[in-house]
């Protein structure tokens, strides 16, 4: 008899689950997609991470499902992961990814191929030029190959770029000389001719970065090498939104015949001291740094939704030249900006908050299309 009331009881529990799936399920179909209001305007993505790609939450896969259809990985084509050793690469995470894309109709942009940061740890003992080139070459080769027609883009090259327009001292910068983004472009495109190839940067609206951006994109196209298009970043701060130079930015890059794209859109509310999106770069926590541990004051949440709804405004007016908005992150609890440049902060930049419902910004954004 004792045994037949604890079933009672488990049988109970499950169904009050299984009612509350169904009706979060529900609630979350009544939220309007992203994709499907902006379907004839631009495409609509997300940074991807290995949860995510692991369908680990069947709620949260339904979500990305209705709300994306586009998607960028957050770290595991970055070569560190990819290639952690001279001879090896592991292709299992990014696999995931690309069955992911098939089974929920994402278009994949491969992150990235080239890129300073987050290298295998083996360059680090690499002194030889031509290491450095057989590296470059081969990671290109292999990465880009074993994706040809898997992946709809690739970011080529990120972030090769100082504030002033000048070239980034990075190690490829130092051993291959400042042709090396333009090779980057002609090994991809060698490697997977269908894909688009993209360079990828933040700060490049403002005016000195987008000119030296200008002057690459001229260089691989006068080189006979192709490029599709620039990516700019969109890692912004509430309030200080630079309309004006993302704009032109906008109309000078699609006047060099590329398209133009918002890769990883958030909008920081957090104190920062300084712009931009340099991994490198770190601050130190205090009791000023993070001020809202719990909510978000509705001053704040509002200037965010206005930020948005401007940001949207300006797309669309230029939607024949920007092809893709994606955001860094699903929702608010995925953004890279908890951890980034103090680790532990609790931060609001998307339109989703930490349980995927939407926030001001998210019915500020769609309501422009109604």
């Amino acid at each position: 008899m004792l045994l037949k009331k604890y079933a009672l009881a488990i049988s109970s529990v499950v169904l009050v689950l299984a009612n509350l799936t169904l009706l979060n399920t529900t609630f979350a179909q009544q939220i309007p997609s992203l994709k499907d209001t902006f379907k004839k305007d631009f495409g609509i993505g997300t940074a991807l991470n290995n949860a995510q790609i692991d369908e680990r939450d069947p709620q949260m896969t339904a979500f990305i499902a209705r709300q994306f259809n586009m998607a960028t990985p957050e770290n595991i084509m970055k070569s560190a992961l990819i290639h952690p050793g001279w001879d090896t690469y592991d292709f299992t995470m990014g696999d995931k990814l690309i069955d992911f894309g098939r089974k929920h109709n994402i278009k994949i942009n491969g992150h990235t191929l080239i890129w300073h940061s987050q290298l295998p740890p083996f360059i680090r003992g690499i002194k030889s030029q031509d290491s450095i080139r057989t590296f470059f070459a081969d990671h290109i080769k292999t990465v880009a190959g074993h994706y040809s027609g898997k992946v709809y883009s690739w970011d080529v090259v990120n972030e090769a770029l100082n504030e002033d327009g000048t070239m980034r001292k990075s190690v490829f910068l130092q051993y291959l000389g400042e042709d090396f983004v333009t090779e980057a472009f002609r090994l991809a495109q060698q490697a997977s001719p269908k894909t688009e190839l993209y360079y990828n940067d933040y700060n490049n609206e403002q005016p000195k970065k987008r000119a030296g951006c200008i002057e690459l994109v001229k260089k691989i196209k006068a080189a006979g090498v192709r490029i599709d298009g620039v990516g700019i970043q969109g890692h912004w701060h509430v309030g200080k939104i630079p309309l004006q130079d993302i704009e032109e930015s906008i109309i000078q890059y699609a006047a060099l015949g590329v398209k133009v794209m918002f890769t990883e859109l958030d909008i920081e509310v957090l104190p920062r001291n300084f712009q931009g999106a340099d991994v490198g770069q770190r601050m130190v926590a205090n009791e000023q740094s993070n001020p809202y541990p719990t909510a978000l004051p509705d001053s704040v949440q509002q200037q965010l939704a206005a930020d948005y709804e401007a940001l949207f405004k300006l797309f669309l007016k230029h939607k024949d030249k920007v092809t893709r908005v994606t955001f860094w992150g699903v929702n608010d609890a995925n953004s890279w900006l908890n951890n980034w440049p103090i680790r532990g902060r609790t931060s609001y930049p998307l339109l989703f908050d930490r349980n995927n419902q939407p926030k001001p910004a998210f019915e500020k954004v769609i309501a422009l299309k109604k």
